[in-house]
């Protein structure tokens, strides 16, 4: 292959400008793919030439995040795995085979290779599971529930009724494609007789109806680890559903939801708790006694600490469930201001005032002190 220092622009192989869309990156692939396939052009060396380099044009340009690596420091930025890898022709076809539907080398250029019926990964499947925040700190196992098919118990998965089995596409030959061909163009379609499957079915499992599959409920124990938060998905491997042409079954990917907690809010891998104190400690300064995942732990707090004062206990908050390591635990002091108070904590209270020179209400009378002034005014008339 060529050295990355050596190729041109991408853009300037498929033709486009810096601002295509995604759309038509594709439509400008199709059109070169189509032109310089090797099966249109046997023998021209150029032509597989060209038809490599729009291949790794596409495979960038398709990209968002290798796109954007491009686009901000050009070829410099495709290293590793970001670069394009494409040993040979063979390798495009089994990378991009399936790209537009069916496939531009599959329906018009047999496969690239005549590779014959093709497998598919059958359909993935969801589920959902629910944690509290204790749960999501530490690993859980649950049970989940999710609905996908199965094969059939009467027919084995065949479609065929007991005593008999599916037959080869007498159309097809059982490859479950046509090819038409003219030159050095050819095109290859799904069997119009067998849709594609490569077999026949004379008579119908009259449990399935033919199809091989049925509906089911299953229920999967999955284990979590810790450190999850809302929108992690799990990948159950194998567990979605089954493929109709032999290939290997879907995945089921579980979604997860953490439930709020009373006392803590999370932000990322950090947890905040607002702990309120009294004027008295927040002014003199008080060990306290604070939440944490795994118990209370005392805090000092030291004089003069103001409202909205946030303490940081490290390694306190929830594990990263990518890399090793906790986040932290901030503390955020809420100075509570009592709404009734004793006659001797008010007495205190206003002698602290008369001492920082600081204006407060005049002390509330009873009502049965208001009761007594008033008729005190009144013999006084």
């Amino acid at each position: 292959m060529v050295k990355m220092a050596d190729k041109r622009d991408l853009y300037e192989i498929l033709g486009i400008g810096r601002s295509a869309s995604k759309e038509q990156i594709s439509d400008a692939y199709r059109k070169l793919a189509l032109k310089f396939h090797p099966d249109r052009n046997p023998g021209d060396e150029t032509a597989i030439t060209r038809f490599k380099e729009a291949a790794e044009a596409f495979e960038v340009l398709n990209h968002p995040e290798k796109r954007a690596k491009y686009d901000r420091y050009g070829f410099q930025g495709l290293q590793g795995n970001d670069a394009p890898h494409f040993r040979d022709v063979g390798d495009i076809f089994e990378a991009f085979g399936d790209v537009f539907g069916d496939g531009i080398f599959g329906e018009l250029f047999g496969g690239g290779r005549g590779r014959g019926r093709q497998t598919r990964k059958g359909g993935d499947v969801q589920c959902e599971v629910t944690l509290d925040l204790n749960e999501a700190a530490n690993g859980a196992s649950k049970v989940v529930e999710f609905d996908r098919h199965s094969a059939c118990d009467t027919c084995s998965g065949s479609g065929a009724k007991p005593g008999t089995r599916p037959e080869k596409c007498p159309y097809c030959g059982g490859s479950g494609r046509v090819v038409q061909a003219s030159g050095f163009f050819s095109l290859q379609t799904p069997c119009p007789s067998c849709r594609g499957s490569g077999r026949v079915i004379r008579e119908s499992c009259p449990s399935c109806r033919g199809n091989g599959f049925l509906p089911r409920h299953v229920n999967r124990k999955v284990d979590i680890p810790p450190g999850v938060d809302n929108g992690t998905q799990l990948r159950l491997s194998g567990e979605g559903e089954p493929s109709t042409s032999g290939g290997p079954p879907g995945d089921c990917y579980c979604a997860i939801h953490v439930k709020e907690h009373p006392l803590f809010h999370r932000e990322g891998r950090d947890l905040v708790c607002q702990v309120p104190i009294t004027y008295s400690q927040a002014t003199l300064g008080a060990p306290i006694k604070v939440p944490t995942l795994n118990g209370p732990e005392q805090v000092d707090v030291p004089p003069g600490t103001q409202p909205g004062e946030v303490f940081t206990l490290r390694g306190r908050g929830m594990p990263d469930v990518r890399y090793r390591g906790r986040g932290d635990l901030h503390v955020q002091i809420a100075v509570e201001i009592p709404k009734r108070l004793s006659d001797r904590h008010e007495e205190l209270l206003r002698e602290l005032a008369e001492i920082e020179n600081a204006d407060v209400s005049p002390k509330r009378k009873t009502f049965i002190n208001k009761i007594k002034d008033l008729f005190h005014s009144e013999e006084s008339l």
